[in-house]
This record gives structure tokens, sequence and C-alpha cells, in this order.
């Protein structure tokens, strides 16, 4: 279904948020309260599920009993962003379409408020699959919600005096990130997602989970984040 309006939103959601150790039971509630409130007003979310610590911890109880391969990893990591879509898509049941979205690439018929979509296959990131989506379904505007505030012009983690950007174009921001991608990579946004997201002219906000924050940026008001490829 292309020209959604523009009240139809992508919301990669980082497993961080989903699954920071066990399963955030708090923040999925307020989550689901905050799209619930805004689909009443119109809205629409295409709502793809990261990995998180699951991914993680059953990549680390893997590696330590064999010698895997990059495959197996990414497969580790495909599955657990698919368990974790299928319990988003519980928590939106009445709202939600009744199945997963696996392939972005598909042709998908989404008239429901919610659509929950996860992981694809080896060598795309979750990042990937949302610019994907939002070019197959014709929306322009995606956030991206992480454990991160913003973009920073340096890796805040290892240089202290990093300092936050508000707004940056594609061009600026693809050379902080560079243009490779790897499963193990530390970006705000992944390098070759970065790169689709630029041709397609699509507007990325990197914000926290803080849910207040994000209803902020659902309203059209000063949020805590950035903004990638926006108009100025």
């Amino acid at each position: 279904m292309k020209g959604l309006n523009d009240k139809t939103i992508v919301v990669s959601v980082g497993g961080s948020l989903i699954v920071p150790d066990e399963i955030d039971v708090h923040w999925l509630g307020r989550f689901r309260e905050v799209v619930g409130r805004y689909t009443e007003d119109g809205y629409r979310f295409v709502v793809v599920a990261g990995g998180g610590r699951t991914a993680r911890k059953y990549q680390e109880a893997a590696r330590r009993l064999t010698d895997l391969e990059d495959e197996d990893v990414d497969w580790i990591g495909i599955h657990s962003t698919r368990l974790n879509a299928h319990l988003l898509r519980a928590v939106f049941r009445d709202k939600a379409k009744y199945r997963i979205i696996k392939d972005p690439t598909e042709e998908t018929d989404f008239k429901e408020s919610v659509l929950i979509a996860a992981g694809w296959k080896p060598g795309f990131s979750t990042d990937y699959i949302a610019v994907l989506l939002a070019k197959n379904l014709g929306i322009k505007k995606l956030a991206n919600l992480t454990n991160t505030d913003y973009v920073y012009d340096k890796d805040p983690h290892k240089n202290p005096d990093a300092k936050p950007i508000r707004e940056i174009p594609w061009e600026d921001f693809r050379k902080l990130v560079g243009d490779r991608w790897d499963p193990g990579l530390n970006t705000p946004f992944d390098p070759i997602a970065s790169r689709e997201a630029e041709e397609y002219g699509m507007e990325v906000a990197i914000l926290n989970g803080d849910l207040e924050n994000f209803e902020e940026y659902l309203s059209g008001r000063n949020f805590k984040g950035t903004l990638i490829g926006c108009e100025y």
C-alpha cells in the first residue's frame, strides 16, 4: 500500500528497550499506552523489533560451546528479533495486523493501526529492514528508539568531550558512521541503512527510549534527540 498519510511512521525499537536484561514489562506497557493514544488520533505505526539481550545471551551461550560462523550469529539475532516481535504483536493484539512481517520487500496490505516487523535474513540489520519497509509502504519518517540520547560528533564512550548533534544532513552523518556495517558495529544508525535512507529522502530521528520524549517527537514539539536528513 503506497502513499500512506503523514501520520504513519516507522518506529525501530531497539532490543535494549524490550529486553535490557529481563523483559521490561513496564516499558512495554507504557509503549502500548502511548501508541494506543495516538492511534485514536489517526496515527499508524510500523514497529520493527530489535533483538536486545535475548540475542546476546543465545549468541554468548553458543560461542561457549562451538566456533560460530557469522551466519549462525546472524540467524540467532534474527530469531531473537522475531521472538520480540511476537511479544509486541501480542501486546498490540487489538490493533496490530495478525502476522509479523519478516520480508520488508513483500507486498503488504496494511490496513490496521499497527504493523509489527522483525529480522529478515543474514547481513541485514533491523535499521536496514526499517528503511526498506518504509520505502515499500511509502513512509518518509522513521523514529529509531534506542539507548542513546543523541548522535554525537565522536564516540561519547571514548571521548568525554563529545558534543551532541541536534540536526544533521545525511552527507555529514554518513561521514561519521562510514560505509560498512557488521553485526558488532556500534553506531547510532546502520551505515548501509543510512545510504538507503538518504537516497530515498527519509527523515530519521534518533532518540532514547523515554516515552514522554517520544510523545514530544510525535507531537512535533522539541524533543531530546537528533534529526537526520531533515529539511532546514
